[in-house]
C-alpha cells in the first residue's frame, strides 16, 4: 500500500484534549500534554491520532462551538504549541488528523456578531435566517439534538437563526458560495500547517432545505436513537430537511479537491442520518468524495453478532468502492465496556476489552480507537453537581450526558487525580480508573493495554486484516464469524461475543492450514470440525484449498 494510501487499514486514535493530560497544571488537558504523551501513543501501534477541537471557543460545547478557526485557545495552548506537536508527532510516524466543525460556529464568531446585526450587512446571508410565521413561531417544525426547537429568535434581525445543536451553535448557510469558499479557505490553514487529515464533524449538516420544509413525524414504532438518545424529542421526527441534502455532495467534492493539492491528506466523515450506511456510501464513493466515513450504527446498545454482521454486510453491499472507518466508542457515547459488557455481565472483564479491540479491527476498514479504549476503562458515573456537558443538564436524570466518557485518562494509580493534573480536574477522575492506570497495565504483561499493544503490531503483518475483502460465515448467536481475503491468503476469523464457551462446528474448519496463535488472545484449537471458544475468545485462522493456502 502507497504512503498516500497510509489511512487504508489504518488504527486512528481519538485523544480528548481536555483529559489527556495536563501538561501546566490547570486542570485541563493541552496540547502541550499530548506532546509529553507521544511516546506512550507511539507504543500503541497506532498508525494516527485524531485530536478533538482544540481551536478557540466559549466552550459551550467544549470546543465543537468555534469562534476562531485558525487560533488555539488558550486553554490548550499556543500555534506554536501545535507546530511543535506535528513535527514530534511526525518524528514518531504518526500522522495527526484534527476536527473540522464546518456546518456550525460560535455565536461568538466574528461572521455571527455581524450577521445578527441586521437585514442588510455584508454577512446577511452567512447563516440561516428566518422569518417568523404569521402568528410569531418558529418557521418550521425543525428541532435540536440537544433538545426543543432548533430555532432561536434574534430581536435585531426580527428573525429567526437555525442551530441543530445548541442554541450558541448557529448554523452557517452552505448555499451561500462565500460561505463556502470562507470554510475552505479554514481548513487549508491548516494543511498549510501540516496537518494529515481532518475528522469532519456532523459534516451532512452542510446545507438545509432552502424551502424550509417541515419534517414527517416518525410512527412512535419507529423511533431509533441512533447518534441520540432515545428519550430526545429529536427521535419522533424524519430528519429529512434538516440536513443531508443533495448538495452537500457537490461541498463534498470541494473539499476533496482541495485535499488532493496536499498528498497524502485524507477526510474522515462523522454522518448520523436517517439512513446512516446509505448516505456513508454515497460520501465515500468514486475517487473524488471523502477518503473514509464513519456512522453511529456500531456506537449504539445493540451488541449481537446478527447486528453487527447486518450493519456491516449492508454497508458493504452499498459501499462498493468505499472505504469505511469503524468505531465503538468516541467521546459523544457510554464507553463500549460499561454499554456491551452490561449485557454480558462482564463489566470489569478485561477478556471482553481484549475482544472488541480484535473484532473491531479486524473488520474490513480502518479504525478509530478512542482514549482509554486501550486500558478498558468503563463509563464513569459522574453526579450531577459534577456534570459539564449541556446535554446531560438538559435531560438528567433519565440521561447523564456525555461526562462519563470523557473523564480524564488515568496514568499512575498512586497520584492524585490518577497523575492527569495536580489541580482539581475540569471533571473527576473515576475511581474505578485507578486500578485501570498506565502505570499497572505497563508492569502486567497479561493487561488490556499490552494486548492492545500486541494486537495492533500483529495485525500489521497479516495484510488480509488491513486490505482484504470480507465474507460472513453462517454462525449461530453469539458469534460472530467470517473470512478476509487478500491476495493469495484467507483468514477465518471467529469470535465469540458472549461470557459462556461456544462451539462452532462446520466443514469450512477442515480447510484451516495455520492457526494463527501470535495475537496472544484467548482462543482454543479445532479439533476436527468443530471449534470450541472460550467466553470472550477470538480464532484466526488460514484456510487452505488442496494443500495451498488460498
Amino acid at each position: 500500500m502507497s504512503e498516500q494510501m497510509w489511512w487504508r487499514g489504518a488504527i486512528i486514535y481519538q485523544i480528548y484534549p481536555r483529559s489527556f493530560y495536563d501538561a501546566n497544571q490547570d486542570g485541563i488537558g493541552d496540547l502541550a500534554g499530548i506532546i509529553k504523551k507521544l511516546d506512550y501513543v507511539s507504543s500503541l501501534g497506532v498508525d494516527a491520532i485524531w485530536i478533538s477541537p482544540f481551536f478557540k471557543s466559549p466552550m459551550k460545547d467544549f470546543g465543537y462551538d468555534i469562534s476562531d478557526y485558525r487560533d488555539i485557545d488558550p486553554i490548550f495552548g499556543t500555534l506554536e504549541d501545535f507546530d511543535e506537536l506535528i513535527v514530534q508527532a511526525h518524528k514518531r510516524n504518526i500522522k495527526v488528523m484534527i476536527d473540522q466543525v464546518l456546518s456550525h460556529t460560535s455565536d461568538q464568531h466574528a461572521w455571527f456578531l455581524e450577521s445578527r446585526e441586521d437585514q442588510s450587512n455584508d454577512k446577511s446571508d452567512w447563516y440561516v435566517w428566518a422569518d417568523a410565521k404569521e402568528d410569531g413561531t418558529a418557521p418550521n417544525n425543525w428541532l435540536s439534538i440537544f433538545g426543543g426547537t432548533g430555532w432561536t429568535w434574534e430581536p435585531r434581525r426580527q428573525q429567526y437563526y437555525l442551530h441543530n445543536f445548541l442554541s450558541s451553535q448557529p448554523d452557517l448557510n452552505f448555499h451561500n458560495p462565500n460561505v463556502r469558499k470562507a470554510v475552505l479557505d479554514n481548513v487549508e490553514f491548516w494543511l498549510k500547517r501540516g496537518v494529515d487529515g481532518f475528522r469532519l464533524d456532523a459534516i451532512n449538516f452542510c446545507f438545509h432545505d432552502s424551502q424550509l420544509r417541515d419534517n414527517p413525524a416518525k410512527a412512535k414504532e419507529l423511533r431509533q436513537s441512533i447518534g441520540f438518545d432515545e428519550k430526545n424529542p429529536y427521535a419522533y421526527q424524519y430528519h429529512y430537511y434538516n440536513n443531508t441534502q443533495d448538495e452537500n455532495l457537490g461541498f463534498i467534492e470541494e473539499i476533496r479537491s482541495l485535499l488532493n493539492k496536499y498528498p497524502g491528506t485524507v477526510a474522515l466523515g462523522e454522518i448520523s442520518s436517517e439512513d446512516s450506511l446509505k448516505t456513508m456510501a454515497e460520501y465515500t464513493q468514486g475517487s473524488n468524495r471523502l477518503h473514509m466515513g464513519y456512522s453511529f450504527d456500531l456506537l449504539t446498545d445493540n451488541f449481537s453478532a446478527s447486528y453487527i454482521r447486518q450493519v456491516v454486510e449492508s454497508l458493504e453491499e452499498r459501499v462498493s468502492d468505499g472505504w469505511p472507518c469503524w468505531s465503538i466508542s468516541n467521546h459523544d457515547v457510554q464507553r463500549v465496556i460499561s454499554r456491551w459488557g452490561q449485557s454480558q455481565q462482564a463489566e470489569n472483564d478485561h477478556t471482553l476489552a481484549k475482544m472488541l479491540y480484535a473484532m473491531i479491527a479486524s473488520l474490513r476498514g480502518s479504525v478509530c480507537s478512542y482514549q482509554g479504549e486501550e486500558l478498558g476503562l468503563t463509563e464513569a458515573d459522574i453526579a450531577y453537581e459534577d456534570i459539564q456537558d449541556p446535554y446531560g443538564i438538559a435531560f438528567w436524570p433519565q440521561f447523564k450526558g456525555r461526562d462519563g466518557c470523557r473523564t480524564p485518562h488515568p496514568w499512575l494509580s498512586n497520584e492524585k487525580n490518577a497523575g492527569f493534573s495536580s489541580e482539581k480536574p475540569w471533571l473527576p477522575v473515576s475511581q474505578e480508573h485507578y486500578a485501570k492506570s498506565v502505570d499497572v497495565q505497563e508492569t502486567d504483561p497479561a493487561s488490556v493495554l499490552n494486548s492492545y499493544r500486541h494486537f495492533s503490531a500483529w495485525r500489521k503483518q497479516n495484510p488480509a486484516l488491513l486490505y482484504g475483502d470480507i465474507k460472513f460465515i453462517e454462525t449461530e448467536e453469539p458469534l460472530l464469524g467470517f473470512i478476509r481475503s487478500f491476495e493469495n491468503e484467507e483468514i477465518f476469523v471467529c469470535f465469540n461475543l458472549s461470557n459462556k464457551e461456544q462451539t462452532f462446528a462446520s466443514d469450512l474448519l477442515s480447510d484451516i492450514s495455520q492457526e494463527l496463535t501470535d495475537h496472544e488472545l484467548l482462543t482454543a484449537g479445532v479439533i476436527g470440525d468443530k471449534l470450541t471458544l472460550p467466553a470472550f475468545g477470538s480464532f484466526y485462522g488460514k484456510l487452505a484449498h488442496n494443500g495451498e493456502v488460498k
